[in-house]
């Protein structure tokens, strides 16, 4: 083993040529253990202290100085954004590894964080070979430096270097809720994963899916969380007189990938999530699928894992933790959103107008929509807001239809000078000089469930005075069990977006999922979406690494952004003489 470079620069240290450092740097040593030096002109904390440190990083240009590692650590207690300070952490560490030994004279005996730090490289350049030792010695220092702002927040690179991979045969440990309200939807989740496991049947000759009939309740839930949504469709009564459809398209699943060890469920309504963490890790797995509640998965990306983890759930920008071994998969409303804003723009639309619940779930959706709206076409997008479905019906019932007018969503690039019109739902009687014409909008995307579709459509149509029509797209929210021809006939020209599954990509997979899960959408949304977790999880180093990886799946087409997210891509149907067909 190499000399310790924490030994090797320690010998020949003067104090006052450190002294001498200092002062021509402009800075000031502090007696109190762990605090880093900083000027005399920026001593206050506030964005003033985090500009001045930041513009001696930039000045820089990454050349590597001690003075420059200084400024990274007196910035970093001043961040409080998360995504902030990992971006402090890893600059600092590319910073140390690209030093050499004689760069770093100069660390005075009361730079406790500094010290740290070296002695942290040291660790790492002694240990990379394996990922046991580096970790060992990375616990020891922790002990021994911990206010080390590493001993938190470990520099991605460490982190990455401590983690072994996942392989391609990983062992998986299942976390999920077996009790609770969550058991209902765990439980398809489980079936779809453990289903993949053993693979998926393989798809007809002639793919024709026949299409569930268990309607939904009376009111599907406007609530925020998507669980929400779907419990209230789970639970609800059965139809005794159904009407079956069926739909052929060309959509395909891809082949799950083959992996034969036992896959350990465990149930995180029965202890804390950092104890089952830590008990997987014990029992030996290396890779967590879970868990499925929000409350679970914001835990971990606070606290980390010490294994990998593929997250069923996704959490809001704001939330995001980077970490190299977590990964998020969910079924974002707001990933239908962003494609229902791509498939539009795609077929030459230029004026939307969105229809979404009056509810925050609602302005979640829109302004996913029109984000990518503005990406792909720059112009804004209006919004009306909706109520319940009883209020939809005293509407339709006093004469008064949706016009085609709304108040512009507000983006991060939205322009000022963009006037913005302060009527929503209700519908308006009368244009407003600040809204745009109703012969101008050419499409309307709706997101609201069946009964409520089944209202707002006829509202549409009752206000529209002119014979050129917009064309009309909805959510798979719309697309529940139980829709029988009446409904199909009504909705004739709306496009929908829906899951391969439901899609009729696979009928086959379809068939047995529907014995499992008595027929459900909603749970055979799930089941999917365990499918495909089997797939990503089988796939999780290339989720890393590949930039590029792509699956056909049963839940849409995946594939990865920025912090690990799995995107989802959804095709298109279309009600059409009373039966659903594929949009081309």
């Amino acid at each position: 083993m190499r000399p310790s470079i924490l030994l090797r620069f320690k010998q020949g240290l003067i104090y006052s040529a450190m002294v001498s450092t200092l002062i021509l740097a402009g800075c000031q040593l502090s007696g109190q253990q762990g605090s880093a030096p900083i000027t005399s002109a920026t001593s206050g904390q506030g964005d003033n202290a985090i500009s001045h440190y930041q513009s001696i990083i930039d000045k820089s240009n990454n050349k590597p100085s001690i003075d420059v590692l200084r400024a990274y650590i007196a910035q970093e207690p001043l961040l409080s954004d998360s995504v902030a300070r990992q971006k402090n952490i890893d600059g600092l560490w590319q910073m140390l590894t690209q030093m050499s030994p004689e760069q770093i004279q100069g660390v005075g005996a009361d730079e406790n964080i500094l010290q740290g730090w070296v002695d942290l490289l040291d660790i790492y350049q002694n240990n990379r070979e394996s990922a046991d030792s580096l970790k060992a010695g990375y616990d020891d220092w922790k002990m021994r430096y911990p206010l080390n702002p590493a001993a938190k927040i470990p520099p991605t690179q460490l982190q990455q270097a401590i983690l072994s991979p996942v392989g391609s045969t990983p062992r998986i440990a299942l976390l999920l809720p077996l009790s609770g309200q969550g058991k209902v939807f765990a439980e398809a989740i489980m079936q779809g994963f453990l289903d993949a496991q053993k693979g998926l049947p393989s798809a007809p000759a002639n793919n024709v899916a026949t299409l569930p009939t268990t309607p939904p309740a009376e009111n599907a839930s406007d609530q925020d969380d998507i669980l929400d949504q779907i419990y209230a469709e789970v639970t609800a009564p059965e139809d005794t007189h159904p009407s079956a459809a069926t739909a052929t398209t060309n959509l395909q699943i891809d082949p799950v990938p083959q992996n034969s060890q036992s896959v350990k469920v465990y149930d995180t309504t029965s202890q804390p999530i950092e104890q089952l963490l830590q008990q997987a890790q014990a029992d030996g797995y290396n890779l967590v699928v879970g868990p499925l509640l929000k409350s679970n998965v914001q835990k971990i990306a606070q606290i980390g894992s010490p294994i990998s983890v593929l997250a069923l759930n996704e959490l809001d920008t704001d939330q995001l933790q980077p970490r190299p071994n977590l990964c998020y998969f969910s079924l974002s409303p707001e990933d239908e959103a962003r494609n229902a804003a791509q498939h539009i723009a795609e077929q030459g639309k230029s004026a939307p107008l969105i229809l979404v619940p009056d509810n925050a779930f609602g302005e979640r959706v829109a302004k996913a929509f029109a984000d990518e709206w503005q990406t792909k076409n720059g112009s804004t997008v209006l919004k009306q807001s909706f109520g319940s479905v009883a209020s939809l019906k005293e509407s339709i019932n006093q004469g008064i239809g949706i016009r085609m007018t709304g108040t512009p969503v507000v983006t991060t690039n939205t322009p000022v000078t963009q006037p913005l019109n302060t009527e929503g739902y209700p519908a308006l009687e009368t244009e407003s000089p600040s809204n745009l014409a109703s012969d101008t909008i050419d499409a309307v995307y709706i997101v609201a469930t069946r009964d409520e579709l089944v209202l707002i459509k006829p509202m549409i149509e009752m206000a529209i005075s002119t014979r050129s029509r917009p064309n009309l797209y909805a959510s798979s929210r719309s697309n529940q069990a139980g829709s029988g021809a009446d409904f199909r006939f009504e909705m004739e020209g709306v496009e929908f977006s829906e899951i391969p599954l439901l899609a009729g990509a696979n009928a086959n997979l379809m068939k047995q999922a529907q014995q499992k899960l008595a027929q459900d959408y909603s749970l055979l949304r799930l089941y999917a979406m365990g499918v495909d977790a089997w797939s990503l999880a089988n796939n999780f180093n290339k989720l890393q690494n590949n930039p590029q990886f792509k699956i056909k799946g049963a839940s849409g087409e995946l594939d990865v952004t920025d912090n690990c997210i799995i995107y989802r891509e959804l095709p298109w149907l279309e009600f059409s003489k009373g039966q659903i067909k594929a949009v081309n």
